[in-house]
């Protein structure tokens, strides 16, 4: 059977073992009923006493342990905050990285379909001149 450490098993076995000795005590008595009796109402009365005892003590041992475990979850709401504020950071870094990657490498694209272009033109421009000059000297000659 697993330990129990709450202090709630060993609470009753206090209770049980204080029940049994107030009645071996009373069995084995060399006293009168009467002072039996009072003897059995002062004992329960320490019982009570004791058991409210213990039961403060666990009500304030179970207090501490809500406060630490609030402030242990805390810091690790605090850790996880900073760390995804790190990493939206970084994200936001790589997003501007590549942005202005692209914009570069669309610029370099433009540059070079318009460069194409320019020669394209000027090839079919200069193959033009030449077919007007091979005609021109055909028809002449």
């Amino acid at each position: 059977m697993a330990d129990n450490e709450s202090g709630v098993g060993g609470f009753g076995w206090f209770l049980a073992g204080l029940g049994l000795g107030a009645l071996v005590g009373v069995l084995y008595a060399p006293k009168s009923g009467k002072e039996t009796r009072e003897d059995i109402v002062a004992r329960s009365l320490e019982a009570r006493d004791k058991a409210g005892e213990l039961y403060a003590q666990g009500r304030q041992q179970a207090s501490q342990y809500v406060q630490q475990g609030k402030e242990t979850a805390n810091q690790y709401v605090e850790q996880g905050k900073e760390i995804a504020s790190t990493y939206v950071d970084k994200g936001k870094e790589y997003y501007d990285k590549g942005r202005t990657q692209w914009t570069q490498y669309v610029d370099k694209g433009r540059e070079l379909v318009q460069n194409q272009a320019e020669a394209v033109t000027a090839a079919v421009d200069a193959g033009k001149e030449a077919y007007t000059a091979k005609t021109n000297e055909v028809s002449t000659s």
